[in-house]
């Protein structure tokens, strides 16, 4: 029997809903501040996830390190927190000492993370914030896209787990050509990166539609899902576009 592939909701975009009207909202202020990002993790947690992730950004676009510390303390699944390797985030990542953290590349411009980090590149500042994060008991993941070079990069730095970009897959969609080269590429990626002994998640722009080919593939350990949850949510509601996608990953 295979493995159940577990469901990471990530609720950065009920973030940005919020601070769309209340970013600059006192923290004890009377104002009634929605959508409240521990609710939205709860009733992501009663939808049947198995953990929560949660991006700080440098500029705290969307999640502030009071949501990170609120989640950490009260939510009972596991904690995801995605960050990039900067210092001051990492200040509050040890704070926190969220179950998971997910290293991934920033770009100040972008609406959402376009691509996977370049570990090849940025080698020793990865390695350091891997370092940091795994001494407090940490498991450290790479949101790197579905390259050899960057797999074995993981690995030789100790990182136990990978998450595989799943971007370019997902923008195929429409084009059978392109789409089914990108499928293949997770297929060798995948399979590359278990062989090695990592851990493998895969996460961006997989929604209703497209999932249920990657869930088939087998040997991933996680999907970590947002965007297309919380726009889901807006027609039947939080927990429950959280258990439809449930039941796709079975």
């Amino acid at each position: 029997m295979k493995n159940r592939v577990k469901l990471g909701v990530n609720i950065d975009h009920g973030a940005t809903l919020r601070q769309a009207r209340y970013r600059d909202v006192c923290a004890n202020s009377k104002i009634v501040v929605e959508p409240d990002i521990l609710e939205l993790a709860r009733l992501a947690q009663k939808g049947g996830a198995d953990s929560i992730t949660a991006h700080l950004r440098e500029d705290r676009r969307h999640m502030t390190d009071a949501d990170l510390f609120n989640l950490r303390e009260n939510i009972s699944v596991p904690l995801n927190m995605e960050m990039a390797c900067a210092e001051g985030v990492l200040k509050v990542a040890l704070k926190v000492r969220p179950d998971y953290a997910c290293l991934v590349p920033e770009n100040r411009l972008e609406v959402t993370t376009e691509g996977g980090l370049d570990v090849v590149l940025h080698r020793a500042k990865v390695s350091e914030t891997v370092s940091a994060l795994s001494d407090i008991g940490v498991v450290c993941s790479l949101f790197i896209d579905p390259d050899f070079k960057q797999i074995e990069a993981a690995k030789e730095i100790g990182s136990p787990v990978i998450e595989l970009h799943t971007g370019a897959y997902a923008n195929a969609w429409g084009n059978p050509k392109k789409f089914e080269e990108e499928f293949l590429r997770i297929k060798n990626a995948v399979e590359f990166a278990r062989s090695i002994g990592l851990t493998v998640n895969a996460g961006h722009g997989l929604n209703y539609v497209n999932v249920s080919k990657i869930v088939a593939l087998g040997g991933f350990n996680e999907l970590n899902i947002g965007h297309t949850i919380v726009s889901q949510a807006l027609v039947c509601g939080f927990e429950e576009a959280v258990r439809r996608m449930k039941e796709l990953l079975k």
